[in-house]
This record gives C-alpha cells, structure tokens and sequence, in this order.
C-alpha cells in the first residue's frame, strides 16, 4: 500500500488466455484493467505484438499511479456529481455498462449487457429496480440457457454497480436454472450441402469451407481474414491472439480443396469485401439466414457452426486424440474441448466395450 492507505501500486497479471492485465485494489477494491481508458489513457498493452506487451503493460501500471498520486478516483470517474447524476438504479446500472466497457470487455459481451439492461427496463417502474421487477424479466424466458444469460449479465451489472455505491442485491434468491444438455445435430450429407452453397452464394462457400475444414469460427476470425494471414503457399492460416476467442496465437493448415479455390490477392485487403475493411459483424448471418430460407437440406436447429461440429468430429474419429482436437478448435484449455465434446453426437463407447453375455 502507498502511504494514505488507499491503493496498491498496479501489477501486471498473466490471465490464462496469454493476454496481460493491469491489476490494482483501490480502498479495497480490486480494479482489473487491460486497457488504459478507465483512467483516460490511451493505453491498449494487448494490441501490440506478444513481445512488447510486457513493456507496454509496464508503461500502463506507471501511468496509472501517476493518476492515483494526482488523485485520480477511478471509482467515480465516471461521475458528474453523484447528487446531479446518479438519481436513480437505472442511472447506476448504465454507469455501471461504461464502467464495464471501459475495462476493455469484448463487443459480444457490451452488446449483451445492454440486452440484459434493456429487457430488465421494461418491467420496472419508477426507475426503481426490485426482485419483483427482476423475476418479471427472467420469466420471460422458459429456455434455460437464455434465462441463465440473461441473470449473469444482470448480476454483472448489479455487482459493478455495487462497486460504485449502489445499495442493492435484486437477484437474492433467485438461482440460475439447470439447463438441459443440448445434441448439436450434424450434417448429414456435407458434400451435397455445399454444392448448394456454392451456387447461392461464393462468399458463404468459402466461408463454409473455412469453417468445416480449418475449423475457424465463422462471424469474427473467418470474416475479419486478410491475404496477408495465409502464407505465401496458401498452406497456413496465422492469427494472433487478437484475432481470435481464445486470444491466443493460432496457426492452422490449409486443406488442398480449400487452396484449389483460393484467388490470392492484395495482402492488406479482406479476402470478401476486396477492401481495407471487412464486412459487417452479421454479415455471414444475414447470407445464412437467406440461405437457410432456401436450403431444403438442413434441420431447424443447424447453423453455420454446425459444420464447425461436424469438422471436429470427423478429426476426432481420425485422431482419437482430444489434444489434437483443442489445438484444432484453438480451445485454451483442454476442458473447454471435453465440454464441447459433450454437446456432439460423438459416441464415447463402442460395442465392444459392452457388456456380453457368456
């Protein structure tokens, strides 16, 4: 502790996921940080290349004590003046948000926490929140998955603004739901599929492909793909731990029936849009959608991310190897894998592992 006794002097912290974080406990508050913006620095560690965040992080801890010797208070920065701002929970709950999102949160989970708060605003009235108001919002929802999201990302919110002196727990007594294990139904016949695929649609084609056959995930890592990522043979794909969920370097091979169709091009452009930028968030979802309308092949319940199960199935019966399948599917941890695992229409006995009758 300094010598007023109320903050730390900020670590650096290895999370499990390679990234680095700024971490420090203020008035007894522990503050995690990946970026600079809670206390207006532009300071983004992760963003560099693996071997300078370390130094980058180091530059961020002494910015920011810096701030906390001025008196920086990063508990109410956010605060015009509690008296003329924060009047109500509402008023709490979106400081809250800004508080989140300045920590560095991913845009997935931002969007789901302004879903959560959105869905919880119309069952209160008055502004005021209540168990009441925060049951009427989970009753909404007789999928338990759904139910279950939306509590974490209200008790998220309730937490944070907890840590800014809100005087409320709405959520007492209210438990998560179990949820009933869900079989990823997959494709049955993939060939034929994408033959229909790539007659609607080429973008979806090569989407696809990249989906079943380097087991990318379709809406982020697929869609945000520049030329310069694959190698000058087309054999490799590269991503850095920015570039995908489990942020961490991810080299993947590249199957000959998807290097036959690549057309390579300007290694600072998208290998969809042909420009700078790629295309929007949804747009692999929009053109699934559209598709889906058309496909007289799939079941109700599959998605792009269905031939992503069917792609770790077919390397799971090829392997045998569950380690093989967490390098494959860039799990961080081997887990993750077995859970996934669980979800698919995998067999773990065979017949011979029966019992017999002598």
């Amino acid at each position: 502790m300094c010598q007023n006794e109320k903050f730390t002097y900020p670590k650096i912290h290895h999370r499990s996921d390679d990234r680095l974080e700024v971490v420090l406990y203020f008035k007894g508050k522990r503050i995690r940080l990946q970026n600079g913006k809670m206390f207006g620095i532009d300071k983004k560690p992760n963003s560099f290349p693996p071997k300078e965040r370390i130094l980058q992080a180091k530059i961020l801890a002494s910015q920011i004590y810096l701030k906390l010797l001025e008196g920086f208070d990063p508990l109410n920065s956010h605060r015009l003046k509690k008296e003329n701002y924060i009047k109500t929970d509402i008023d709490f709950l979106e400081l809250a948000i800004q508080r989140k999102i300045d920590s560095g949160i991913s845009y997935h989970y931002k969007k789901q926490l302004i879903y959560s708060l959105n869905t919880l605003k119309k069952e209160i009235t008055n502004e005021e929140i209540s168990t009441n108001s925060v049951t009427r919002t989970l009753s909404r929802y007789t999928n338990g998955t759904s139910y279950n999201t939306i509590r974490r990302g209200l008790s998220v919110l309730f937490n944070t603004a907890n840590d800014l002196g809100w005087k409320k727990n709405p959520l007492e007594g209210i438990k998560a739901r179990r949820s009933k294990a869900i079989l990823n139904k997959p494709i049955k016949d993939v060939l034929v599929l994408f033959q229909e695929i790539k007659s609607f649609n080429s973008n979806l084609y090569l989407c696809c492909l990249l989906t079943y056959g380097c087991l990318l995930r379709p809406h982020r890592e697929i869609r945000e793909l520049k030329w310069s990522d694959f190698t000058d043979d087309s054999r490799y794909i590269s991503l850095s731990g920015e570039r995908n969920k489990s942020s961490r370097n991810r080299v993947v091979p590249v199957p000959k029936y998807i290097r036959d169709i690549l057309i390579p091009g300007d290694p600072s452009k998208n290998i969809f849009s042909n420009n700078i930028e790629p295309y929007s968030q949804d747009y692999f979802k929009g053109v699934w959608r559209r598709f889906k309308s058309r496909s007289g092949l799939l079941e109700p319940n599959q998605t792009l991310y269905s031939l992503r199960h069917i792609g770790a199935i077919n390397i799971y019966k090829k392997t045998g190897s569950v380690e093989k399948l967490r390098k494959a599917m860039g799990h961080s941890n081997l887990y993750i894998t077995l859970t996934y695992l669980r979800g698919l229409e995998v067999a773990e006995l065979v017949e011979d592992d029966m019992p017999r009758l002598y």
